[in-house]
């Protein structure tokens, strides 16, 4: 009880949980990439899916409440941990490593609000269907929710695809970052292999990030129509 207490009381505990929800996170944005790519493999890839997912609430609720979950706390303890940086009390060269640290605190606050807003929109847009309730009566040959479709006729709308790019290259921005800090903050980052492993989540977060595009960029070319 007292080791849980410190994970949510503490700034080593927080950093922790900070951490280890952004890897969960993190391991999501790939795996989300990975089904939403399947939209180059044609309709019935995709749908097939989306059926699979949306037929096996077992598996389909407790990733989405485990997930929101991680999202609350990793917001969470992100404020907590900037509100923390800006109250406390440095003097001399502590002030400068204070001052450039809540420069990047502060870039990752903002880039993480507006993923927020976007994610939010991006779930009544695709998984909700409050924005165009129509695409609930969108149905393949099989009798199975048209998600292919959907995605056509969603980025064939230029400002949700600007929206949605702009989004996700705030997310790898903000990837580029935290994956680096994540290392830090579970002791995984040493002088050794700090270089390495800043270069890695450079390199992932622009793989991350034109995967994710190549999407809306590949309907409103009329490559996936």
């Amino acid at each position: 009880m007292n080791i849980l207490l410190r994970l949510f009381t503490s700034s080593l505990g927080k950093k922790f949980l900070m951490a280890l929800t952004g890897a969960g996170l993190f391991l999501f944005v790939i795996g989300h990439l990975v089904g939403n790519l399947q939209v180059f493999l044609g309709p019935e890839s995709i749908n097939r899916y989306g059926h699979f997912l949306q037929t096996t609430p077992e598996i389909l609720w407790p990733s989405r409440i485990g997930l929101l979950a991680f999202v609350i706390i990793h917001i969470w303890t992100s404020i907590s941990l900037t509100l923390e940086n800006r109250t406390a009390r440095v003097t001399g060269y502590e002030v400068k490593e204070l001052v450039a640290a809540s420069t990047a605190s502060r870039t990752m606050i903002w880039s993480g609000l507006i993923i927020f807003a976007f994610v939010c929109f991006h779930l009544a847009h695709y998984t909700l269907l409050v924005v165009h309730p129509e695409f609930r009566d969108l149905q393949d040959a099989h009798g199975r929710h048209d998600i292919y479709q959907m995605l056509v006729l969603g980025f064939s709308s230029y400002w949700v695809s600007g929206f949605y790019v702009l989004s996700i290259g705030l997310l790898c921005i903000h990837l580029s970052h935290g994956t680096s800090a994540m290392f830090q903050s579970l002791g995984l980052k040493n002088a050794e292999y700090a270089c390495a492993i800043d270069r890695f989540a450079k390199v992932v977060a622009v793989l991350i990030f034109l995967g994710y595009i190549s999407i809306p960029i590949a309907v409103l070319a009329g490559v996936v129509k």
